[in-house]
Parts: structure tokens; C-alpha cells; sequence
């Protein structure tokens, strides 16, 4: 999701955030203003209502709603790291059948549910301070090995904008113009691989290391440059193809060749070029 708003050119989000989930949302607004340099602001028109609110209003004018509620989940995640609420402990009490998390024990867990817009078993369990999420990210890591409890666009590095640009000025990733672009598109002296990217990208962002390594790995042998795109998404787009940040592209003999892998390792990337 923000790869393609940045792509697009939102200035603004509307979303659910409330500042009952947690204490990473406890400080938002209704609304918050964009951070200098670029970045979305936030419309958070739920920031003050508690997850008890939300069922409420559900339940009082019958609002259509998700029908895992009924299946015991308060929040809706990656079917491979998602369970239900209250569940029977962490991850490793669970197997992954047919792309959903299953207890290993094969016993019926005791959830709570939310069906014809009434709670069965004890809402406490999903109503609590911080709870609705408690099913979510289960044995996830973030980068730096603590426990994953945020999705990406509302990490602090999508919360915030950039206070750098990528790959700088010792770095072997050169920088090409516009014009030095297309020219590499219509054949320049050696191969090329472009990443067209976004500073404030948070893809971008955790590929940085990888794609430098890459430079290296490829000195000599294939030109690797960088293209900031998100300040000329039209013409990345009709040029380039440019539908998302990242978008690495292999330039070779007046053809281009898209990477649409998520893999963004030295060895997928170097890969991908070699045989381009």
C-alpha cells in the first residue's frame, strides 16, 4: 500500500488508526500534518474511539463487517501470522495448514466472537487496552530482532519522512539525471541496472545495503545507478514502467528488463542482471 500511494502522489491518508490500539498510536490526532520534506498526512477521524466503540456502532445500525469477526478474529493479518483471540499460546503451538496458523494440538480454540452483531465468550479478551492486534505478527521479527507489532506503513519510518537521501555521495550507486537515464535505456557503454526509488520508501529503505553491495559486486562489468521517482512519477511511469518503489530495472543493448522479484539480495539482484 505504500509503495503504491507514494507512486501515485496521495498527499493525504483517511485510516481507522485509534489511539486505544496501542501505545505506539496513543499520541495521534485526528489529524496530523505532513512531515517536512514530503510524506502523507493522516486523517484519523477514529482516534478516539476504543474497540468496544467500534462494535457499537457496528451493532446499532447493522454495519456490514469483516466474517473472520465470527471465527474469533478481532483484527485481520497475514493468514501465515494471524490467530485468533484468545488463542493457546505462542507460534511454535501452531502448523501452517492450507496458508492458515492451526493448532498443533488439533483441540477447538476458545475464542471470543462477534456474531449477529453480539459477543459470544468473554469480550474482554478483545476489548482490553491493546488487545485487538494481540493476534497479529505472531513470530515476526522487525530488522533489529525485537517483536513485530506494527504493520509497515505505520512504522516509524512510514510515520515519519527521510532525513537522507539513499545510497550518498561515497557510495559506488551513481546518481543519472533524466536525461541520463533514457540514454542508458537506449544503450550506453556497458549494461545497467536502475533502481527507480523513493528516499522516504521504507522498501527502499531496507534494500539500501543490498543494492550497494550489488554496485560492488558489479564494478566493472555493469553500470548500477540510482533515480529518484518519486519526483517525476509521470515520467518514471510511462517511461519505465514504474507502477511501485522499488522498481529495479536491467538496461542492456537498447532493452529494458524488469526485476519483479521481492528477493532484493545481492545474490537475487546479481542474478537477475547476469542474465538479463
Amino acid at each position: 500500500l505504500e509503495e503504491i500511494i507514494g507512486l501515485a502522489g496521495v498527499l493525504e491518508e483517511i485510516n481507522g488508526r485509534t489511539r486505544w490500539q496501542g501505545f505506539e498510536r496513543a499520541y495521534i490526532d485526528l489529524f496530523e500534518n505532513a512531515p517536512i520534506g514530503g510524506g502523507l498526512a493522516k486523517v484519523n477521524p477514529l482516534a478516539y474511539w476504543t474497540f468496544e466503540d467500534t462494535f457499537d456502532y457496528i451493532a446499532k445500525y447493522k454495519v456490514p463487517h469483516h466474517p473472520l469477526h465470527a471465527k474469533g478474529y478481532p483484527s485481520m493479518g497475514d493468514a501465515k501470522d494471524t490467530i485468533a483471540i484468545p488463542g493457546v499460546g505462542p507460534v511454535e503451538n501452531y502448523k501452517v495448514v492450507d496458508g492458515i496458523l492451526t493448532p498443533i494440538s488439533g483441540e477447538p480454540l476458545d475464542v471470543v466472537k462477534f456474531e449477529n452483531f453480539e459477543f459470544v465468550g468473554d469480550k474482554t479478551k478483545w476489548l482490553d487496552y491493546a488487545s485487538e492486534r494481540l493476534g497479529r505478527f505472531q513470530g515476526l521479527k522487525n530488522k533489529d530482532g525485537t517483536t513485530k507489532t506494527e504493520c509497515g506503513i505505520h512504522v516509524a519510518g512510514a510515520e515519519q519522512t527521510f532525513d537522507r537521501d539513499l545510497w550518498d555521495a561515497d557510495s559506488k550507486v551513481v546518481e543519472v539525471s533524466k536525461d541520463g537515464l533514457i540514454s542508458l535505456k537506449e544503450g550506453g557503454d556497458k549494461p545497467t541496472v536502475a533502481v527507480v526509488y523513493a528516499p522516504w520508501c521504507q522498501f527502499c529503505q531496507a534494500m539500501e545495503t543490498e543494492y550497494e553491495g550489488l554496485a560492488k559486486e558489479l564494478s566493472g562489468s555493469f553500470e548500477v545507478v540510482k533515480f529518484r521517482g518519486d519526483e517525476e512519477r509521470e515520467f518514471v511511469s510511462e517511461n519505465f514502467d514504474v507502477k511501485s518503489f522499488p522498481t529495479i530495472v536491467a538496461l542492456k543493448d537498447g532493452k529494458m528488463i524488469k526485476y519483479d522479484s521481492e528477493e532484493r539480495t545481492v545474490e537475487a539482484m546479481k542474478k537477475f542482471a547476469e542474465s538479463a
